[in-house]
């Protein structure tokens, strides 16, 4: 497939836009570092940078196309973008979702008109469905990143990053299957080529990392990731095509690094992430690219199910020593956990909650294990609680 997606075509699609995307914000936070600025697409209509690349796509469907309806597969944020689309241009539109997407993902694209088709297991069964329909019913198929109109409605990210922030020098971007990257990059290379574009995934499914390395598609064992967003096992030959030709690296993240950052986005700049979202400011916090550089990170979505956020907070705060989990043993008799708890006061730290096992085969019959889950202020701080505690004379246990 060509792989050739020209200024005119981003343009293009950018008059198209003009009154269906947001010009959305750049913001910057003390907390994050002062050469660092974010790019907001989670603030975009329907909650991520899709919406561009799927109006895109399906305003340029013939009268005869449209009057059958289009179909796409999706985690969530194509799902929504093509959804709301369609509804506006007045087209059928059919999304094949995994069974296992988010519930606010599923409810939201459901509540833009579209019918939502739920598949068992991860993304590609959601595509290898979505085909199949599209072949039984004639639908169009729009596919979330393989599609050069596609592309180039992501690519109009790239033209306002150089408008609002003239003297970027490097900008970080997250890749599933790679039509964001793809059309970012376009944009910007064929306008300032000096400015570096650094790609970053999820290490569990490092998809486009590991075909850029082997210099040829590579499909990937899946795995868990907070990021469902860029769960993509298998990257497009376009956007594969065009990350060669134009991307100037790509990095991973781990999952406690992306949850870490969520935390960070929350905390600095009070805005809330996607995991998908929050790996372009994983890498750039946890050293992945050159901090030195003017940096725009783009956060590409905000559509996190509120139901697991908690649990990537306390992992975030894991990650950076703001919650420690500590376990000792204690022999079990009136005074030692109170002994035990004023050690932990005098360190400065907070109990948040104390499990207390009399009942643990591991231990002596006289022990208990005790496991506590404190605030505290970093790593540095951590360690001194559990120096302490050792100087007391319990014993600890990783």
């Amino acid at each position: 497939m060509s792989a050739i997606i020209s200024l005119d075509m981003i343009r293009d699609a950018r008059e198209a836009l003009k009154n269906v995307a947001e010009l959305t914000p750049m913001v910057t936070s003390r907390q994050l570092g002062d050469k660092l600025v974010i790019k907001s697409e989670n603030l975009q209509k329907t909650g991520s940078f899709k919406i561009r690349g799927a109006y895109n796509k399906i305003r340029s469907l013939s009268p005869e196309d449209a009057a059958r309806g289009v179909i796409a597969c999706s985690a969530g944020n194509h799902a929504q973008g093509v959804a709301l689309s369609a509804f506006r241009l007045g087209i059928r539109s059919v999304i094949c979702m995994p069974e296992g997407a988010p519930v606010l993902k599923v409810q939201a694209t459901r509540s833009y008109g579209a019918e939502v088709v739920l598949v068992p297991g991860g993304y590609d069964d959601a595509a290898l469905e979505a085909v199949r329909l599209a072949e039984e019913n004639g639908y169009t198929f729009a596919h979330p990143f393989n599609d050069p109109l596609v592309i180039a409605g992501q690519g109009t990210i790239g033209l306002e990053i150089l408008e609002q922030q003239p003297d970027v020098d490097q900008i970080i971007v997250p890749i599933g299957g790679g039509g964001l990257i793809s059309g970012v990059a376009a944009a910007v290379k064929q306008m300032r080529p000096n400015v570096k574009i650094i790609g970053v995934q999820a290490a569990t499914v490092p998809s486009m990392f590991v075909s850029a390395r082997n210099g040829c598609i590579t499909t990937v064992k899946d795995g868990p990731t907070i990021a469902d967003g860029i769960h993509v096992l298998t990257p497009g030959d376009l956007t594969f095509a065009l990350c060669q030709k134009y991307v100037d690296d790509i990095v991973t993240v781990t999952e406690d690094e992306i949850a870490a950052a969520i935390v960070a986005l929350m905390e600095g700049p009070k805005t809330v992430a996607e995991g998908a979202g929050a790996t372009s400011v994983a890498a750039y916090l946890f050293d992945r690219v050159d901090m030195s550089l003017k940096t725009v990170a783009l956060v590409s979505g905000g559509n996190v199910d509120i139901t697991t956020l908690s649990r990537i907070i306390t992992k975030g705060l894991q990650k950076t020593g703001r919650i420690a989990r500590i376990t000792t043993k204690l022999i079990d008799r009136s005074g030692s956990l109170a002994k035990l708890l004023q050690v932990v006061t005098e360190s400065g730290a907070n109990i948040l909650s104390i499990d207390h096992e009399r009942e643990d085969t591991k231990t002596e019959v006289n022990s208990c294990i005790v496991n506590l889950t404190l605030e505290t202020r970093d790593p540095e701080h951590i360690l001194t609680i559990r120096k302490q505690m050792r100087e007391k004379g319990y014993m600890l246990y990783d």
